[in-house]
């Protein structure tokens, strides 16, 4: 193609006549109305971001009238578009037309004119932040999110109310010495032996020589990540104080989340878990770790119905339905339950019974409209995967407590012994001697009940009001508020154990037919679940109050004093904070005796009872030798045999016993022996025995 054909960007217009070849191309250039509208569209969409722009497409527009010039123009324009003119034709020639052409070329860059003499005044653009100032700010709306908050005042408020748990951690232990000495050394065995030999994980060092020993009890085996971190009685007391405030953290945070997921206001949230965490009657648990650790019931309930796009107050809702928080609830669910069956059996029938209910409901809907209720695939897999995780963590846990059952059946409780532990109803209106608000008050209703550490249940009265108001003023339907009250009544009569019409129709059948049923003690610990139905009627009563007042401030112009009761909504949280007070002692621990730091297993701590031994447990922490000693729900008969032939010690029959078992150390503490048969014995000679003696510290350690 040379030079001066049409379509190489290198024709220029003929001053003097055109030939009729370029005049062909110049018509069928310009002279077609089909192309020429084209380029004048390209030209108005060009020039769509100024005003100039508009001004300089339709002087074109005018200049467009002549044929000559559009021809140019468009000649001048196609090259740039279509072809290179550098590349195909003459740079000389190609410039000339960029001086012909140059109305048209400032068209086509679209350069803005009018503007420009007010770019001065225009404001600067903001400049594109950094990595840091990007950082700086996610940084910040996570710090001031909702649940950042609600975590870290959970956490404060955990420290402020157990107070002074965290004042000498390393110290002290709140409500007494014995359970939580026990439950500390839970702990510290479960981390220790995963680290160093996880097959031997049931198989502890205390109850020797017994087998399966660390299903005694409830394990706490859930804070064993916790156990793996330091070394030690003084550690073990540490992480216990630890742990002890965030349960309490945990479980306002997890109440809190339940009842915002199903459609709670804030405060009314805020009162449903200040309200479960620390109602009275759980004061009287504040050596019960195991029971105090229930924060993953309400969490994992509320992970689960917002997988499942459900709310208590919006229903059903397909669109937010979600599969990762599905998993996540039921691993939470999960870690509950390995914290022991003792909370973790009856969460783990309701979740079964929950989701039964939940089937039928689906399935008969289904049948009743005709129509597939919204569900998916993946939230189906994720119930069922999570559902096999749940079951396979029950089934391993309950594997070793069906063993010591089976090995130890006078270890499994009986309806006599359930009757011994039932309260009356009177306890749902009495207050533990720990409430510093009813404490006192309460000390005769107390001295009435046969055994009021577990009987005393008393949720809050504080609480009993807000939820009747819940009745009559909630946010909630009447349907679900009736249902809660129905839940409320329930729990209330299973949490009697025996003394509701003897048990004939609520906990009797569980107990005989539910399995693991049997196990549990203390029917007054169902309590936890009355609680948490209260806090829900309670706190939609509260989000109630507080969106009527929030439209009440709307309507006042000006809006005064509408800060004054906005700030009355949070006298109901006040209140079931100021109930929830305590008066919880934190004793000082008994130092672990010098000769427990260097004695050799396995080793016999006399005097050997239920009550001491428990420390003993918590001072083989340094270095976890086997100890016969030991402390649980129930006492293994040879333990009972051991206890009954050391009376003696140190004579031939006691000696030769222990050798029997295996034990190879005794150590007799000085500081307990008055009052014992040992007060006489500790300085006897034992050469004629075949054992040595030793001073250490202020005990007798004997070598057998």
């Amino acid at each position: 193609m040379t030079s001066g054909q049409p379509g190489t960007g290198n024709a220029r217009p003929n001053p003097t006549g055109a030939t009729a070849e370029s005049q062909a191309a110049t018509t069928a250039a310009a002279g077609t109305p089909t192309q020429q509208n084209a380029a004048n569209k390209q030209d108005a969409a060009e020039g769509a971001t100024a005003a100039s722009d508009s001004t300089a497409k339709g002087t074109d527009a005018v200049k467009g009238s002549d044929p000559a010039k559009d021809s140019g123009a468009i000649k001048a324009d196609k090259p740039a578009k279509d072809s290179e003119p550098a590349k195909n034709g003459d740079p000389a020639k190609g410039a000339k037309a960029d001086k012909t052409d140059g109305t048209d070329k400032a068209d086509s860059e679209v350069k803005p004119v009018g503007p420009e003499r007010w770019e001065a005044f225009a404001s600067a653009p903001e400049p594109k932040p950094s990595i840091f100032s990007r950082v700086g700010r996610a940084v910040g709306r996570f710090l001031i999110h909702e649940w950042t908050l609600a975590a870290l005042g959970s956490l404060a408020l955990a420290v402020l109310m157990t107070w002074p748990t965290l004042r000498y951690p390393r110290y002290t232990l709140p409500q007494d010495y014995w359970d939580p000495s026990l439950q500390a050394w839970q702990m510290a065995w479960s981390g220790h032996i995963l680290l160093a030999e996880p097959a031997r994980l049931w198989q502890s060092n205390t109850f020797f020589p017994e087998l399966w020993s660390f299903a005694f009890s409830d394990t706490l085996l859930g804070y064993a990540p916790a156990g793996m971190l330091g070394s030690g009685p003084e550690d073990a007391v540490l992480r216990y104080n630890i742990m002890f405030v965030l349960a309490h953290a945990l479980a306002t945070l997890g109440a809190y989340a339940l009842a915002r997921q199903l459609g709670a206001g804030r405060i009314g949230a805020a009162v449903a878990g200040v309200s479960y965490t620390y109602a009275p009657w759980l004061l009287a648990q504040a050596g019960h770790l195991h029971v105090l650790s229930n924060g993953g019931i309400p969490l994992a309930l509320a992970m689960l119905a917002r997988g499942h796009g459900w709310s208590l107050r919006h229903g059903y809702r397909p669109e937010r339905r979600h599969d990762g928080w599905v998993y996540a609830g039921w691993l939470v669910a999960a870690w509950q339950l390995s914290l022991g069956f003792g909370i973790g059996l009856p969460f783990a029938y309701f979740l079964a019974g929950a989701v039964l209910v939940a089937a039928v409901l689906f399935i008969a809907r289904r049948l009743r409209t005709g129509q597939a209720v919204p569900f998916g695939r993946r939230l189906f897999v994720a119930d069922v995967l999570g559902g096999v995780l749940f079951a396979g963590v029950g089934l391993l846990m309950a594997f070793p407590f069906f063993k010591v059952t089976e090995l130890h059946p006078y270890a499994e409780r009986t309806v006599g012994d359930i009757s011994l532990f039932s309260p009356p109803a009177s306890g749902f209106v009495t207050a533990p001697g720990e409430s510093r608000i009813w404490g006192g008050l309460h000390e005769g209703a107390r001295a009435a009940l046969p055994w009021h550490p577990e009987m005393t249940l008393l949720p809050g009265f504080v609480l009993y009001a807000l939820a009747a108001g819940g009745l009559l003023f909630s946010v909630w339907r009447l349907r679900h508020r009736l249902l809660l009250l129905a839940g409320v009544l329930v729990t209330m009569a299973f949490a009697m154990g025996t003394r509701f019409f003897d048990g004939t129709f609520t906990y009797v059948p569980l107990f005989e037919h539910l399995p693991g049923w049997s196990g549990l003690r203390t029917p007054g610990r169902l309590m936890l679940w009355t609680t948490l139905l209260l806090g829900l009627l309670a706190a939609g009563a509260v989000t109630a109050l507080t969106d009527r007042v929030r439209e009440l401030t709307a309507q006042r112009i000006p809006s005064w004093p509408g800060p004054w009761l906005r700030m009355a909504t949070l006298l109901p949280l006040l209140l079931v904070t100021v109930e929830g007070l305590n008066t919880t002692p934190h004793p000082v621990v008994p130092t672990q005796p010098a000769a427990m730091r260097s004695a050799e297993g396995p080793l016999l701590v006399l005097p050997s009872n239920q009550s001491l031994d428990q420390h003993v447990m918590l001072w083989s922490t340094s270095g976890f030798p086997d100890v016969v000693n030991g402390g649980s729900g129930f006492t293994p008969r040879q333990l009972d045999d051991v206890r009954r032939v050391s009376q003696s010690f140190p004579d031939q029959t006691s000696v030769d016993y222990l050798r029997t078992l295996g034990v190879r150390t005794v150590v007799l503490l000085r500081g307990q022996v008055a009052g014992t048969p040992w007060e006489i014995n500790i300085d006897a000679p034992v050469e004629s025995l075949g054992i040595s003696r030793q001073e250490v510290g202020d005990a007798v350690v004997y070598r057998l």
